[in-house]
Protein backbone atom coordinates (compact mmCIF):
# COMPACT_ATOMS: atom_id res chain seq x y z
CA UNK A 1 0.00 0.00 0.00
CA UNK A 2 1.39 3.43 -0.96
CA UNK A 3 1.97 6.28 1.50
CA UNK A 4 -0.93 8.19 -0.10
CA UNK A 5 -3.24 5.20 0.35
CA UNK A 6 -2.14 4.85 3.98
CA UNK A 7 -2.84 8.55 4.61
CA UNK A 8 -6.27 8.25 2.98
CA UNK A 9 -7.10 5.15 5.03
CA UNK A 10 -5.99 6.98 8.19
CA UNK A 11 -8.27 9.89 7.30
CA UNK A 12 -11.23 7.60 6.59
CA UNK A 13 -10.69 5.75 9.87
CA UNK A 14 -10.63 9.08 11.74
CA UNK A 15 -13.89 10.23 10.12
CA UNK A 16 -15.52 6.86 10.89
CA UNK A 17 -14.36 7.16 14.51
CA UNK A 18 -15.90 10.64 14.76
CA UNK A 19 -19.22 9.31 13.48
CA UNK A 20 -19.17 6.40 15.93
CA UNK A 21 -18.69 8.89 18.77
CA UNK A 22 -21.80 10.82 17.75
CA UNK A 23 -20.24 13.47 15.49
CA UNK A 24 -22.34 14.73 12.60
CA UNK A 25 -21.97 17.06 9.65
CA UNK A 26 -24.29 19.62 8.07
CA UNK A 27 -25.12 20.24 5.26
CA UNK A 28 -25.19 16.81 3.64
CA UNK A 29 -23.03 17.61 0.61
CA UNK A 30 -19.84 16.31 2.28
CA UNK A 31 -18.63 14.22 -0.66
CA UNK A 32 -18.98 17.12 -3.11
CA UNK A 33 -17.10 19.49 -0.76
CA UNK A 34 -14.23 17.03 -0.36
CA UNK A 35 -13.89 16.50 -4.13
CA UNK A 36 -13.47 20.23 -4.79
CA UNK A 37 -10.17 21.46 -3.40
CA UNK A 38 -10.33 24.97 -1.95
CA UNK A 39 -7.59 27.58 -1.83
CA UNK A 40 -8.31 28.21 1.85
CA UNK A 41 -10.17 26.41 4.62
CA UNK A 42 -11.02 28.50 7.69
CA UNK A 43 -11.70 26.38 10.79
CA UNK A 44 -13.55 27.91 13.74
CA UNK A 45 -14.06 25.71 16.85
CA UNK A 46 -17.26 26.74 18.66
CA UNK A 47 -18.60 26.00 22.13
CA UNK A 48 -21.52 27.83 23.78
CA UNK A 49 -20.89 31.24 22.28
CA UNK A 50 -24.31 32.67 23.12
CA UNK A 51 -24.88 36.28 22.03
CA UNK A 52 -21.25 36.60 20.94
CA UNK A 53 -21.72 33.70 18.53
CA UNK A 54 -24.37 35.61 16.58
CA UNK A 55 -21.92 38.49 16.09
CA UNK A 56 -19.17 36.06 15.04
CA UNK A 57 -21.41 34.40 12.47
CA UNK A 58 -22.38 37.78 11.04
CA UNK A 59 -18.70 38.70 10.58
CA UNK A 60 -17.87 35.31 9.10
CA UNK A 61 -20.78 35.60 6.69
CA UNK A 62 -19.49 39.00 5.52
CA UNK A 63 -15.99 37.55 5.13
CA UNK A 64 -17.32 34.70 3.00
CA UNK A 65 -19.23 37.10 0.75
CA UNK A 66 -15.98 38.94 0.03
CA UNK A 67 -14.19 35.73 -0.97
CA UNK A 68 -14.30 33.79 -4.21
CA UNK A 69 -15.63 30.29 -4.64
CA UNK A 70 -12.35 28.67 -3.65
CA UNK A 71 -12.69 29.02 0.14
CA UNK A 72 -14.60 27.01 2.72
CA UNK A 73 -15.63 27.71 6.29
CA UNK A 74 -15.77 24.79 8.75
CA UNK A 75 -17.55 25.56 12.02
CA UNK A 76 -16.71 22.78 14.47
CA UNK A 77 -19.46 22.64 17.10
CA UNK A 78 -17.78 21.05 20.11
CA UNK A 79 -20.94 19.95 21.93
CA UNK A 80 -22.63 23.35 22.26
CA UNK A 81 -26.03 23.75 23.90
CA UNK A 82 -29.15 23.26 21.78
CA UNK A 83 -29.68 26.98 21.09
CA UNK A 84 -26.15 27.53 19.79
CA UNK A 85 -26.27 24.29 17.79
CA UNK A 86 -29.40 25.60 16.06
CA UNK A 87 -27.66 28.93 15.36
CA UNK A 88 -24.75 27.16 13.70
CA UNK A 89 -26.91 24.76 11.69
CA UNK A 90 -29.19 27.56 10.47
CA UNK A 91 -26.21 29.73 9.49
CA UNK A 92 -24.79 26.91 7.38
CA UNK A 93 -28.13 26.18 5.74
CA UNK A 94 -28.35 29.73 4.43
CA UNK A 95 -24.65 30.45 3.86
CA UNK A 96 -22.79 29.23 0.82
CA UNK A 97 -19.41 27.56 1.43
CA UNK A 98 -20.06 27.04 5.16
CA UNK A 99 -20.36 23.66 6.90
CA UNK A 100 -20.90 22.79 10.56
CA UNK A 101 -19.28 19.68 12.02
CA UNK A 102 -21.11 18.76 15.21
CA UNK A 103 -20.09 16.63 18.17
CA UNK A 104 -22.74 15.64 20.69
CA UNK A 105 -20.43 16.19 23.67
CA UNK A 106 -17.67 18.66 24.47
CA UNK A 107 -14.24 17.13 23.82
CA UNK A 108 -12.00 20.20 23.90
CA UNK A 109 -10.57 22.70 21.46
CA UNK A 110 -7.75 20.39 20.40
CA UNK A 111 -10.21 17.71 19.34
CA UNK A 112 -12.29 20.28 17.43
CA UNK A 113 -9.29 21.66 15.54
CA UNK A 114 -8.03 18.15 14.77
CA UNK A 115 -11.38 17.24 13.25
CA UNK A 116 -11.44 20.44 11.22
CA UNK A 117 -7.96 19.75 9.84
CA UNK A 118 -9.01 16.22 8.87
CA UNK A 119 -12.09 17.44 7.02
CA UNK A 120 -10.46 20.44 5.35
CA UNK A 121 -9.97 20.49 1.59
CA UNK A 122 -7.99 23.74 1.39
CA UNK A 123 -4.47 24.24 0.12
CA UNK A 124 -4.10 26.35 3.23
CA UNK A 125 -5.85 25.51 6.53
CA UNK A 126 -6.24 28.26 9.12
CA UNK A 127 -7.98 28.11 12.48
CA UNK A 128 -9.05 31.04 14.63
CA UNK A 129 -10.97 31.51 17.88
CA UNK A 130 -14.77 31.78 17.81
CA UNK A 131 -14.74 35.14 19.61
CA UNK A 132 -12.68 36.59 16.73
CA UNK A 133 -10.22 38.10 19.20
CA UNK A 134 -7.97 38.20 16.16
CA UNK A 135 -9.94 40.39 13.73
CA UNK A 136 -10.90 38.61 10.53
CA UNK A 137 -8.46 40.85 8.61
CA UNK A 138 -5.57 39.10 10.37
CA UNK A 139 -6.23 35.97 8.32
CA UNK A 140 -4.60 37.81 5.42
CA UNK A 141 -1.34 38.09 7.39
CA UNK A 142 -1.28 34.33 7.92
CA UNK A 143 -2.07 33.69 4.25
CA UNK A 144 0.73 36.06 3.22
CA UNK A 145 3.25 34.08 5.29
CA UNK A 146 2.08 30.82 3.71
CA UNK A 147 2.18 32.39 0.25
CA UNK A 148 5.78 33.41 0.98
CA UNK A 149 6.73 29.75 1.45
CA UNK A 150 6.17 28.95 5.13
CA UNK A 151 4.66 25.57 5.97
CA UNK A 152 3.20 26.82 9.25
CA UNK A 153 2.36 30.44 10.16
CA UNK A 154 1.38 31.37 13.71
CA UNK A 155 0.25 34.61 15.33
CA UNK A 156 2.87 36.10 17.65
CA UNK A 157 1.39 38.49 20.19
CA UNK A 158 4.87 39.13 21.64
CA UNK A 159 6.24 40.61 18.42
CA UNK A 160 7.09 44.32 18.85
CA UNK A 161 4.88 45.07 15.82
CA UNK A 162 1.79 43.39 17.32
CA UNK A 163 -0.97 45.60 18.71
CA UNK A 164 -3.57 44.99 21.48
CA UNK A 165 -6.99 46.59 21.80
CA UNK A 166 -8.50 46.33 25.27
CA UNK A 167 -10.55 48.01 27.98
CA UNK A 168 -8.48 49.71 30.73
CA UNK A 169 -10.20 47.50 33.32
CA UNK A 170 -8.40 44.45 31.88
CA UNK A 171 -4.90 45.92 32.41
CA UNK A 172 -4.31 44.18 35.79
CA UNK A 173 -5.41 40.87 34.25
CA UNK A 174 -3.20 41.44 31.20
CA UNK A 175 -0.16 41.99 33.44
CA UNK A 176 -0.89 38.83 35.46
CA UNK A 177 -1.50 36.79 32.34
CA UNK A 178 1.62 38.14 30.64
CA UNK A 179 3.84 37.17 33.58
CA UNK A 180 2.25 33.72 33.78
CA UNK A 181 2.50 33.13 30.05
CA UNK A 182 6.17 34.17 30.00
CA UNK A 183 6.99 31.68 32.75
CA UNK A 184 5.06 28.97 30.93
CA UNK A 185 6.73 29.85 27.61
CA UNK A 186 10.19 29.55 29.19
CA UNK A 187 9.23 26.04 30.25
CA UNK A 188 7.94 25.16 26.79
CA UNK A 189 11.01 26.60 25.05
CA UNK A 190 13.36 24.76 27.41
CA UNK A 191 11.59 21.41 27.09
CA UNK A 192 10.12 21.40 23.59
CA UNK A 193 10.11 24.44 21.29
CA UNK A 194 13.16 26.68 21.48
CA UNK A 195 12.64 29.92 19.58
CA UNK A 196 8.82 29.95 19.57
CA UNK A 197 7.75 32.96 21.63
CA UNK A 198 3.97 32.51 21.54
CA UNK A 199 2.72 28.94 21.26
CA UNK A 200 -0.82 29.64 22.52
CA UNK A 201 -2.11 32.25 20.09
CA UNK A 202 -5.46 31.14 18.69
CA UNK A 203 -4.65 31.97 15.07
CA UNK A 204 -2.53 29.49 13.14
CA UNK A 205 -2.24 28.41 9.51
CA UNK A 206 -0.84 25.35 7.75
CA UNK A 207 -0.13 24.21 4.25
CA UNK A 208 -2.22 21.13 3.44
CA UNK A 209 0.67 18.66 3.75
CA UNK A 210 1.62 20.04 7.16
CA UNK A 211 -2.03 20.02 8.30
CA UNK A 212 -2.36 16.39 7.28
CA UNK A 213 0.77 15.25 9.13
CA UNK A 214 -0.23 17.18 12.25
CA UNK A 215 -3.87 16.05 12.31
CA UNK A 216 -2.83 12.40 12.08
CA UNK A 217 -0.61 12.70 15.16
CA UNK A 218 -2.42 15.12 17.48
CA UNK A 219 -3.44 13.50 20.76
CA UNK A 220 -4.05 16.44 23.13
CA UNK A 221 -7.67 17.62 23.32
CA UNK A 222 -7.07 20.56 25.66
CA UNK A 223 -5.32 23.89 25.14
CA UNK A 224 -1.84 22.34 24.94
CA UNK A 225 -2.75 20.95 21.50
CA UNK A 226 -1.14 24.13 20.07
CA UNK A 227 2.18 23.08 21.54
CA UNK A 228 1.79 19.52 20.29
CA UNK A 229 0.98 20.71 16.76
CA UNK A 230 4.18 22.78 16.65
CA UNK A 231 6.26 19.92 18.07
CA UNK A 232 4.95 17.70 15.26
CA UNK A 233 5.70 20.41 12.69
CA UNK A 234 9.27 20.73 13.96
CA UNK A 235 9.71 16.96 14.02
CA UNK A 236 8.83 16.79 10.30
CA UNK A 237 11.01 19.72 9.29
CA UNK A 238 8.21 22.17 8.46
CA UNK A 239 9.18 25.83 8.41
CA UNK A 240 7.35 27.84 11.10
CA UNK A 241 6.92 31.61 10.72
CA UNK A 242 5.85 33.85 13.61
CA UNK A 243 3.57 36.66 12.41
CA UNK A 244 2.80 39.97 14.18
CA UNK A 245 -0.95 40.50 14.63
CA UNK A 246 -3.65 42.73 16.01
CA UNK A 247 -5.41 41.23 19.01
CA UNK A 248 -8.43 42.20 21.10
CA UNK A 249 -9.04 41.47 24.81
CA UNK A 250 -12.78 41.31 25.53
CA UNK A 251 -12.93 38.99 28.52
CA UNK A 252 -10.95 37.48 31.35
CA UNK A 253 -11.23 34.06 32.99
CA UNK A 254 -11.79 33.53 36.69
CA UNK A 255 -8.71 32.95 38.87
CA UNK A 256 -9.84 29.36 39.45
CA UNK A 257 -10.18 28.64 35.74
CA UNK A 258 -6.82 30.28 34.96
CA UNK A 259 -5.03 28.20 37.62
CA UNK A 260 -6.80 25.00 36.55
CA UNK A 261 -5.94 25.47 32.87
CA UNK A 262 -2.32 26.34 33.70
CA UNK A 263 -1.96 23.11 35.72
CA UNK A 264 -3.45 21.02 32.91
CA UNK A 265 -1.17 22.59 30.33
CA UNK A 266 1.95 21.92 32.42
CA UNK A 267 0.83 18.31 32.79
CA UNK A 268 0.28 18.08 29.01
CA UNK A 269 3.75 19.50 28.32
CA UNK A 270 5.17 16.50 30.18
CA UNK A 271 2.92 14.16 28.16
CA UNK A 272 4.08 15.71 24.89
CA UNK A 273 7.74 15.41 25.92
CA UNK A 274 7.25 11.72 26.73
CA UNK A 275 5.42 11.08 23.47
CA UNK A 276 8.20 12.79 21.56
CA UNK A 277 10.84 10.63 23.26
CA UNK A 278 8.85 7.53 22.33
CA UNK A 279 8.71 8.54 18.67
CA UNK A 280 4.92 9.03 18.59
CA UNK A 281 5.28 12.05 16.29
CA UNK A 282 7.57 10.46 13.70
Amino acid sequence: MSARQIDRRSHEDAVASDRRRGATMFPSDTRERQRTAARLTLIVPCFNGGVRLAHTLEELGEWLRRQGNDVELLLVDDGSNAADARQLAEFCRRTRLATVLRSDVNRGKGDAVRRGLREASGRYCIFTDADLAYPISQIDRIVAALDAGSDVAIADRLDARSRYTMSPRFIPYLFTRHVGSRIFNRLVQTVLLRGIEDTQAGLKGFRANAAEKIAQRLSISGFAFDIESLVIARRHGFEITQVPVEFRYDDEPTTVRYARDAWRMCRDVVRIRLRAWRGAYD
